[in-house]
């Protein structure tokens, strides 16, 4: 059972080993290492890591497995991440643009930040004309990053 809640870059190898093991049913060293764009000793070294803290279970050779510890981390994150994309996305802002900056804020919102944003964007659809009237309302350029 670990410490502490795990770091931004154990979140980031969270998310990324759950979402390769949704997209192709199991997530490798190698499969890691070349999606997260980091060497394979990197990805070794944050794997034991993450194993020691009870996130996953790996075993040299043979491969990984998300823990239920582990998956409860990174269904919370793709959650936040997703929450993030649509409250962005019914602002207008590119998919660049929400990308870079969803990586750069989702490990520094609270639940509680992230649940309103979630409230918010479900407001916004239901409420399409006050959407439209935000939109109008800003000042021109501010429209895209």
């Amino acid at each position: 059972m670990p410490q502490s809640a795990p770091s931004q870059t154990a979140e980031d190898y969270l998310e990324r080993i759950h979402e390769l093991i949704q997209e192709k049913g199991y997530a490798r060293v190698v499969d890691i290492a070349s999606s997260l764009n980091v060497k394979q000793a990197s990805v070794t070294s944050m794997v034991q890591k993450l194993d020691e803290l009870g996130f996953l279970n790996y075993v040299k050779y043979r491969g990984l497995v998300l823990t239920d510890m582990g998956r409860a981390v990174a269904a919370g994150i793709q959650q936040r991440h997703e929450t993030l994309a649509r409250f962005f996305s019914l602002l207008g802002l590119d998919a660049e643009t929400q990308q870079r900056d969803i990586e750069g804020i989702e490990h520094h919102l609270s639940p509680a930040t992230v649940e309103t944003l979630a409230d918010l964007a479900g407001y916004f659809e239901k409420n399409p004309d006050v959407l439209k009237s935000f939109l109008k309302s800003r000042k021109p350029g501010r429209r895209e990053s």
